[in-house]
């Protein structure tokens, strides 16, 4: 598990050195929970907001919490920490130690039939879009696009292959270095359910990582490296691998990662991120109330979304969906 101390998130901070800042943060503090402490002043409200699960949406709750502390209620803490969506619902949110879990994919039923047994529902809001990224090294000269099902064949546990070229007669005889999220990660599960048609199938010599600054870094460090990782991540460090244009068949032109394909569902693996929430500490806390409020709001603003962190934002359709929702629970 990592955990993170919020640092100041202001718009004269460009989105390439605040991702780099939070990932640098969150790899280093690995031990214990770093309590984020509201400094003493405005605002009516105190309490503590614990957050626990993806890498993914981890960005845009740091940002989304140090706004609120410095827009609203600074005397609230938050408990940021990086666990991976599944990590994170498995040993921090279903056992009631978390007020939210950041989730890369949708709550799998026995996970809330695991919150229910707790005494809770998990409440769901989806609060952005990702165009979850495949890269390749920069010195790459044989892959232009891949379909679905050549990135089968690359990741399947069956009949391995291990090199390139055991893929593609065209492509180099070379062995195959893979890099992606670790096992714990929400996106590893939507990766190898769309990929390989079930969560968790996959071969077992990838490189596995919650950090996605490890994951191109491992691209990075091989010309005959693939890897991936969300487009966040790549779109504030674009020179560092290259991303690889995808299609869902060969019959469909490839489309390169980005945020408007993303959002008109072009892109191939465009997908929703989410934040659940226990419902027995929404209805008891009023400071986890307002969190939850402001952050459905600022999902909406296309600046701190897309711009700042790189994700395409909620509609307004779908923030008023998010309070009717969080209203039901209070």
């Amino acid at each position: 598990m990592s955990d993170d101390r919020f640092g100041r998130f202001t718009g004269g901070v460009s989105r390439r050195n605040f991702i780099a800042a939070a990932g640098a943060v969150g790899a280093v503090s690995v031990a214990g929970c770093s309590e984020t402490e509201g400094d003493e002043g405005e605002g009516d409200l105190s309490g503590n907001i614990r957050i626990s699960g993806s890498s993914t949406v981890y960005p845009v709750a740091t940002a989304v919490g140090e706004l609120f502390k410095e827009e609203e209620h600074p005397a609230v803490t938050i408990d940021l920490s990086k666990d991976g969506s599944s990590g994170g619902f498995e040993n921090v949110f279903i056992p009631g130690d978390a007020d939210i879990n950041n989730a890369s994919r949708a709550i799998k039923e026995e996970e809330i039939e695991a919150c229910q047994d707790n005494g809770f529902e998990p409440v769901e809001f989806e609060v952005a879009k990702d165009a979850l990224t495949v890269v390749v090294n920069n010195d790459n000269e044989f892959i232009d696009s891949l379909t679905y099902d050549e990135l089968e064949a690359i990741w399947t546990p069956d009949d391995t292959p291990e090199t390139w070229a055991d893929v593609n007669a065209d492509w180099p005889d070379e062995e195959i270095k893979l890099f992606g999220p670790a096992s714990t990660s929400g996106t590893f599960d939507y990766f190898t359910e769309t990929i390989l048609g079930e969560a968790g199938r996959i071969r077992a010599d990838f490189t596995g990582t919650e950090e996605d600054d490890q994951i191109a870094e491992g691209v990075q460090g091989n010309e005959f490296a693939l890897g991936y990782l969300p487009f966040a991540y790549y779109m504030n460090n674009p020179d560092e691998t290259a991303a690889v244009p995808l299609a869902a068949t060969e019959s469909e032109d490839p489309v390169e990662p980005s945020l408007d394909a993303a959002s008109t569902g072009e892109y191939a693996l465009a997908r929703p991120l989410f934040f659940y929430a226990n419902s027995e500490m929404v209805a008891e806390k009023e400071h986890l109330q307002e969190f939850i409020r402001f952050y459905i709001d600022k999902t909406t603003d296309k600046k701190l979304m897309a711009e700042q962190i790189g994700y395409v934002q909620s509609s307004e359709e779908r923030a008023e969906e998010n309070l009717a929702t969080l209203e039901e629970y209070i």
